[in-house]
């Protein structure tokens, strides 16, 4: 028979903690005596008890009905997810997951629950169009991407009704299999200037990519706009078919390319599957809400005749309102990628201020740039190669014949066009081939210094020849000094770029900025 010491000790071990009842503390005759105590020792201490222990001494116990009349211990963890909270429940045998409201009402009251319902339906709506993790700014992005894309559809769904209609048009003794060739014809025109297109831009996709969006979006209501007025000219169907299909052909080439390095500037967390994804579903969605609308434009006017006179003012409208959609919504892509035009903002700003910009920052001053005025400034700077036709011969020639194999870029004065007839004096940055991207922001940097260090003697510099040796030795001194505080400047340039949360490690050029440059033995002649 066991001892009532060790009875008392074993219960207590495997009582419950969570039923906090006292139980009476005795010594047996055992205990008392001197006698030699049973092999009957307690266990050793299991450390998940022991936790689970001062779990029920910290967490006061909760009655909660309809649990069998079981008492449940809530756990510190709340789960979240898709817009709803769970608390894990210890019900003395298993682990249980229970809805968790922080603040749970009195009672049942009408108005909080449809609240509860809205804010469910809110975050449903949410998950199905928002990614999880996106910057801040997506949600400006998204707004006018609804207002964009309903405009858009509805546009189209009016301009195939339109060209289906100027089939119908055309002459009696058509033949359904003429409209089928014309119909096909326009379509494949279409995607060979798309091929043609999308070849010869190349990488201003990358550099111009806000540019490139909103121009091409200009180009693709044009289109629609052509395609509304095959109607009124049907001998014309295939003519003016195949130029507005060429017009969308190269608008669709612009989006699709585009489309990546917009939606990588959202993504946080390298989610650009989720982003993708998300976009896709958005698209979908508008668009049909832009079918929905037009259906309802054709009801109202075979409903009433005064709509139907009204109808050719929905184009100019639509359009409007889907390029004003399109350009700001392009405000809220902030690209993180260097290009030469951002990479120009950030040293100027840094060499005003002391403070790299941020991609947002950057992203307002850059704009969309529509007319491509960006060189109408003092001295501009352009990457690229040397145009014997417009650069300052005896500067040039300097320039070169000093260059050592080390020298990964050089720097000279060139003639910048601005506007039709005037002409002004610029900055030219050319790379060796073996430049890397912190070779770029050196030789841009030391190009910004330039600049600044030249535009108050610029009408100086202007008036003298390039033969004057007062002007070759200035030149070549702003040079020399320029070239060796931004070597001593660059790092921490480089580092305050990353911290900002640029991409340093690829700078993105153009076509003509990738031309670069290698030295070659010159023998005597």
């Amino acid at each position: 028979m066991q001892s009532a010491s060790h009875l008392n000790s074993h219960s207590r071990l495997h009582q419950s903690p969570w039923h906090h009842r006292k139980t009476p503390r005795f010594r047996s005759s055992i205990d008392q005596s001197n006698s030699v105590r049973p092999n009957l020792s307690l266990p050793p201490k299991n450390p998940t008890f022991s936790k689970l222990s001062k779990l029920s001494r910290r967490f006061k116990l909760e009655e909660i009905e309809g649990c069998e009349g079981r008492s449940l211990l809530p756990l510190p963890v709340v789960v979240h997810r898709a817009g709803k909270s769970s608390r894990y429940l210890w019900d003395g045998a298993h682990l249980r997951l229970e809805g968790f409201d922080r603040e749970p009402a009195d009672g049942f009251r009408f108005g909080d629950e449809f609240q509860r319902l809205f804010q469910m339906l809110g975050e449903a709506i949410r998950h199905l169009f928002v990614p999880r993790q996106v910057q801040d700014n997506y949600m400006g992005y998204l707004k006018w991407k609804v207002l964009h894309r309903v405009s858009s559809s509805a546009l189209q769904v009016l301009a195939t009704q339109a060209m289906f209609r100027a089939i119908g048009f055309g002459s009696s003794h058509s033949l359904p299999s003429a409209a089928a060739l014309n119909w096909v014809l326009k379509d494949g025109l279409g995607r060979l200037s798309r091929c043609i297109y999308t070849a010869s831009l190349g990488s201003a996709f990358d550099t111009n990519l806000k540019r490139v969006r909103f121009s091409t979006s200009v180009l693709f209501s044009l289109g629609i706009g052509i395609e509304l007025l095959t109607p009124a000219f049907p001998q014309y169907f295939l003519l003016l078919a195949t130029v507005a299909n060429i017009a969308k052909s190269i608008s669709l080439a612009a989006y699709l390319a585009t489309g990546t390095a917009i939606h990588r500037s959202f993504a946080i967390t390298d989610n650009l599957g989720e982003v993708s994804a998300k976009s896709q579903i958005q698209t979908v969605c508008f668009d049909n809400l832009g079918l929905l609308l037009a259906a309802l434009l054709n009801i109202l006017c075979k409903i009433n005749q005064r709509f139907q006179a009204g109808l050719p003012l929905i184009y100019p409208i639509f359009a409007a309102v889907d390029l004003f959609a399109i350009y700001q919504g392009l405000k809220f892509v902030h690209l993180q990628t260097l290009t030469k035009d951002r990479l120009e903002i950030i040293i100027n700003t840094w060499l005003c201020s002391g403070v790299v910009p941020s991609p947002a920052e950057v992203s307002n001053k850059e704009g969309i740039d529509v007319l491509m005025n960006k060189g109408s400034k003092l001295w501009p700077i352009r990457i690229g190669c040397l145009d014997p036709k417009d650069s300052f011969s005896m500067v040039s020639v300097l320039t070169i014949q000093s260059l050592r194999h080390e020298d990964l870029y050089f720097i000279c004065m060139e003639i910048s066009q601005k506007g039709l007839t005037r002409k002004q004096p610029g900055i030219l940055l050319s790379l060796q081939e073996t430049a890397v991207s912190s070779d770029i922001i050196i030789g841009l940097l030391q190009a910004c210094l330039i600049r600044k260090m030249l535009l108050p003697r610029s009408s100086s510099i202007c008036n003298a020849s390039s033969t004057e040796d007062s002007m070759l030795a200035e030149w070549f001194k702003v040079v020399e000094d320029s070239k060796l505080r931004a070597i001593r400047e660059s790092t921490h340039l480089i580092e305050e770029l990353q911290r900002a949360g640029w991409v340093v490690k690829n700078i993105l050029l153009n076509f003509q900025e990738q031309i670069r440059y290698s030295l070659v033995e010159c023998s005597p002649q």
